[in-house]
Order: C-alpha cells, then sequence, then structure tokens
C-alpha cells in the first residue's frame, strides 16, 4: 500500500459562521472531524492543498493522513462543500478511519481497446451507463480504477458488473443485480448522403412547386383578359 498523503490542518477554537469566514480569510478551509467513536471535531485546512487535490478527480477515495496541530489521523474525504456561484471548496468533513474500516467509495471505470470492438469499428457507439461504481471495501485497499476491455464487442453488447474482475475484498453495494456498466448501440440517426437533397432543400422545392401551377395558370389568364376588351371595343365602335 502507497503511504497515505500527509494533509496539515489546525484545531477551530471558534465555530459557527463568524468562525468560518475568519478561516476562509487566513487561506483556510473550515471543516469536521468525525467517526471512530470519537467525539467530532471543528477543523480547517489549508485551501490550497484542499483544491490541489480536488482536481484530481478521487479526493473523495483517497486515504490520508490528517496532521491536526502534530496529532496524526488517518481519515478519508466524506463531504465537500462548493460555493454555489464560484465553484471553489468552502467546506470539507473527514472520516476518522480506524484498523481494518470498511469504506464505500465511488471508483471510476477505464474502458480500453476501443480498435478492437468491431461494433465501434462499423460505427456503432460506446454508451456509457456507468462513469463510476459504488463500492464497498477495506480502506486500504480502495482501487484506483477497474479496468473494462471492449475487444470483440459488437452493436448490441452489454458489459455487466459480473463482467469486471473485482479485487478481493472489493464488492459493489448494489447486490441485487446484475447491472449494465456500459453498451454498444447503433447510431440513432445516419448522416446526410453527400448530393442528396436536405431536409431544407425539400421544403422549398415542394413550396416552389406549390407556387408553380398558380402563376401559370395566371399566364393563361391574361389572354382571355385581353380578348374580352378587345369585344369590348368593337361594341362600343358599332353604337
Amino acid at each position: 500500500m502507497a503511504e497515505a498523503i500527509e494533509l496539515k490542518a489546525w484545531a477551530r477554537q471558534r465555530s459557527g459562521k463568524g468562525g468560518a469566514r475568519a478561516e476562509r480569510r487566513e487561506g483556510r478551509i473550515p471543516g469536521t472531524l468525525y467517526g471512530d467513536r470519537k467525539d467530532p471535531e471543528t477543523i480547517s485546512v489549508e485551501y490550497r492543498a484542499i483544491n490541489l487535490q480536488l482536481q484530481s478527480g478521487h479526493f473523495q477515495s483517497t486515504v490520508f493522513t490528517l496532521n491536526v496541530d502534530g496529532s496524526k489521523t488517518r481519515v478519508i474525504p466524506r463531504a465537500v462543500q462548493l460555493d454555489p456561484v464560484r465553484d471553489f471548496p468552502i467546506h470539507v468533513d473527514f472520516l476518522r478511519l480506524s484498523k481494518d474500516a470498511l469504506v464505500t467509495v465511488e471508483v471510476p471505470v477505464h474502458f480500453l481497446n476501443e480498435a478492437a470492438s468491431p461494433g465501434l469499428k462499423r460505427g456503432g457507439v460506446l454508451n456509457v451507463v456507468r462513469h463510476e461504481i459504488q463500492v464497498r471495501c477495506p480502506a486500504d485497499a480502495i482501487p484506483d480504477h477497474f479496468d473494462v476491455d471492449l475487444t470483440g464487442l459488437e452493436i448490441g453488447d452489454a458489459v455487466h458488473i459480473s463482467a469486471i474482475k473485482l479485487p478481493e475484498g472489493v464488492r459493489p453495494t448494489t447486490t441485487e443485480r446484475d447491472f449494465t456498466v456500459a453498451t454498444i448501440v447503433g447510431r440513432s440517426a445516419e448522416e446526410p448522403v453527400a448530393g442528396a437533397p436536405t431536409a431544407e432543400a425539400a421544403v422549398l422545392g415542394a413550396e416552389a412547386a406549390a407556387a408553380a401551377p398558380a402563376e401559370g395558370g395566371d399566364d393563361k389568364e391574361k389572354p382571355k383578359e385581353e380578348k374580352k376588351k378587345e369585344e369590348k371595343k368593337k361594341e362600343e365602335k358599332k353604337k
């Protein structure tokens, strides 16, 4: 097991909104440390360190060593509150981990060998149902990711959780069914064929065709009107 990343933290003397604002002005994020049958502690952690870990994409599935004023505790992040407007962290909770503790985490899924899928080669699309899989596992054995091999998959094929090899001691939280992780599907609509009229062109053509008889009819009516005028003139001359 790799050595846990250490995060520096400080015990907070003031709680509430006023204390939280004061911590943020100091470049820290207020938080709470709880679990392991001990009383919760109000703490703060360095903003830059937390923001850097958030960018890794697996902050809440990583075990850290939290150093609170020299006292080190093994923890895992459980909740991160973000500013609703500017989307930066404003509060974080950590769960203490006892020896042999089990945790529930979201593990990302990686899809391999897309070029070896006949279905994708023929124009199919990889439809990812679950980008992450929630599992229950020992805190010391959290998988970095799960690999899904797409080799040989045709359009209409599906990958279920039973097809993914899970490490020992790791099990999905959903156990009552063999849920789908991804499928290979056909394209929902064909791309336009080169040289074929587009929908807009077809509409314009139909409108032009509908208008043509009307225009032709007007041309035919003009000679009749002229004949009537000539006949009227002849009658007037006779009178």
